[in-house]
């Protein structure tokens, strides 16, 4: 099997204007292919993993058996198809509130406007390239947190929920150093809440 790159649920102007046309057609065309493209080359001389799922190989990705460096391009690669196939699915031109979410948010973070405080700050705070997520931990409890570079909460047994690129290839077209500005105007393209 070979890992393919999804079909975008939206056309690349459908995030306008809080994301651009031309950054989502470059982060999908060119960012996200070349995590796929060398997924694959990663896993080329493993025939058992080719029939994994991407999240089945970054939740045993410990276990694998596989050299080093290829471990290594698993996680990058991996991390990068799992990740951005994730992102995609959760942003969209109209909300699509998830109640029993907003519910499970108030009640671990006190309101929704306290989680995105909590959330925002991971974005924000997150030194270089690298994720925000909302996860449910292996208690199915929800936590926020950030990962570097690719790293995936399916590493730690977790599931994403929500999750925020803040690598610069996601928002610098338009906003160049203001991370902060992308993360206030992505709020208005996430679906669930």
């Amino acid at each position: 099997m070979q890992y393919t790159l999804p079909k975008l649920p939206y056309g690349y102007e459908a995030l306008e204007p809080y994301i651009d046309a031309k950054t989502m057609e470059i982060h999908y065309t060119k960012h996200h292919q070349t995590y796929v493209d060398k997924l694959n080359a990663a896993v080329e001389k493993y025939p058992d993993l080719q029939e994994m799922a991407v999240e089945d190989l970054l939740k045993n990705i410990k276990t694998l058996k596989v050299e080093e460096k290829d471990r290594a391009a698993i996680v990058n690669h991996g991390g990068g198809h799992a990740n951005h196939s994730f992102f995609w699915q959760i942003m969209g031109p109209k909300k699509e509130i998830d109640d029993k979410l907003v519910d499970d948010i108030n009640s671990t973070f006190g309101s929704t406007e306290e989680f995105k405080k909590k959330f925002t700050d991971a974005a924000t705070a997150r030194f270089g390239s690298g994720w925000a997520w909302l996860v449910r931990d292996n208690d199915g409890k929800l936590q926020v947190y950030s990962t570097a570079n690719q790293d995936s909460p399916l590493m730690q047994g977790h599931t994403p929920v929500i999750a925020l690129d803040v690598w610069e290839h996601a928002y610098y077209l338009k906003y160049q150093n203001r991370r902060p500005e992308y993360i206030e105007n992505w709020w208005k393209v996430l679906k669930l809440i």
